[in-house]
C-alpha cells in the first residue's frame, strides 16, 4: 500500500498503525502530532488506527528551546 507522509509518498505494510510508522520511522512518539487525512489524532489513538492504501500522513515533530534574540513577536 502507498502512503504519503510529509509529503513524499513512501510504501506501508498492511496492517501498519501509527505507531508502527513512527517505529519504522525511528520517531519517538512523545515527540511528535500526527495528522491523519486533515485530522489530529490523539497519542492514545497511535497504537489503534490502522493505515489504509492512499492515507495521508504529517508529523510535526516538536522542537525544544524558544524564540532567543532577533525572534518575532
Amino acid at each position: 500500500m502507498d502512503l504519503r507522509v510529509n509529503g513524499k509518498v513512501r510504501a506501508g505494510r498492511e496492517g501498519l498503525t501509527v505507531t508502527g510508522l513512527l517505529e519504522d520511522l525511528q520517531i519517538h512518539p512523545q515527540r511528535v502530532a500526527v495528522q491523519l487525512n486533515g485530522a489530529i489524532l490523539k497519542r492514545e489513538q497511535f497504537p489503534e488506527v490502522v493505515l489504509k492504501d492512499g492515507d495521508t500522513v504529517e508529523i510535526i515533530t516538536f522542537m525544544a528551546g524558544g524564540m532567543g534574540e532577533g525572534g518575532a513577536a
